[in-house]
């Protein structure tokens, strides 16, 4: 329900100006983004897009996206986004679409259930996925540049083929200068659900995530503590490195901390 408003009603196709499929779409999206929970608006939601109040309505400003990549990351909803850029980058940088296709389908393969893998249904959903990610090559395909994160630059076409004539693709690891270090700290936040502790474990998925070597992420975590004093602190005691959170803190005082300078 939202604003008084079902997907399900039988006004929801005429209420939102497009058609059936459409409609579908805007709801699956809304909820692989996490800004809705069984058709309920998140606070992100909220906090991102409202009419009125929204931060940035129009995601605008690159850090609304990146905030975008890491919802959808996160939130699961879309499993192939968190098994590509956290489990699969982990294993290789460089992927075709049938390697990475391969590699759900291993992770996919769980005895105690059956009809978790559709070849169709992957093959669909890593085509949209690089398009979400991937710069078109050619200039004139305007409609291709309307995907949103391609501006992260993410995932690039290396312009080398596989052995089986496939386009060969690499995570982009370098600069994080655009990335402000409060999404990073909103991460954080998200990753250590009610624990004061975010392992070193976790730390290694947000450097993937964001695209960053760790050695950045550690940097931009050190400069939060003086941006946020008394709030966390990296240790590294032993060889155990962690973020460890001194007092409670929510997401939307990360998130105010940045939007509240535009």
């Amino acid at each position: 329900m939202i604003g008084g408003n079902s997907f399900t009603d039988v006004d929801a196709v005429a209420k939102l100006g497009v058609g059936k499929n459409m409609v579908s779409a805007i709801r699956f999206w809304l909820r692989a983004f996490g800004l809705t929970k069984a058709d309920e608006l998140q606070p992100e939601a909220k906090y991102i897009f409202d009419s009125g109040t929204g931060r940035d309505p129009f995601a605008e400003d690159v850090n609304t996206l990146w905030l975008l990549h890491f919802l959808i990351v996160s939130s699961k909803v879309a499993s192939i986004y968190k098994l590509l850029f956290v489990e699969y980058q982990r294993e290789k940088k460089e992927f075709s679409r049938s390697e990475l296709q391969s590699f759900i389908k291993r992770k996919c393969s769980i005895p105690e259930q059956k009809n978790v893998y559709n070849e169709n249904t992957v093959r669909k959903d890593i085509g949209v996925l690089l398009k979400n990610y991937v710069a078109p090559k050619d200039l004139k395909a305007i409609e291709d540049f309307s995907s949103l994160l391609i501006v992260l630059g993410l995932i690039i076409d290396t312009g080398k083929l596989s052995t089986d004539k496939e386009q060969i693709y690499t995570f982009k690891i370098g600069d994080s200068s655009e990335i402000a270090s409060e999404i990073i700290l909103f991460a954080l936040i998200q990753m250590k659900g009610t624990d004061h502790t975010v392992s070193f474990d976790v730390l290694q998925q947000l450097s993937l995530i964001f695209g960053m070597p760790m050695t950045t992420l550690i940097d931009i975590i050190r400069s939060l503590e003086f941006s946020f004093p008394n709030t966390l602190v990296f240790t590294d005691n032993s060889g155990i490195k962690n973020v460890q959170f001194l007092r409670d803190i929510d997401g939307k005082e990360a998130l105010n901390h940045y939007y509240d300078q535009l």
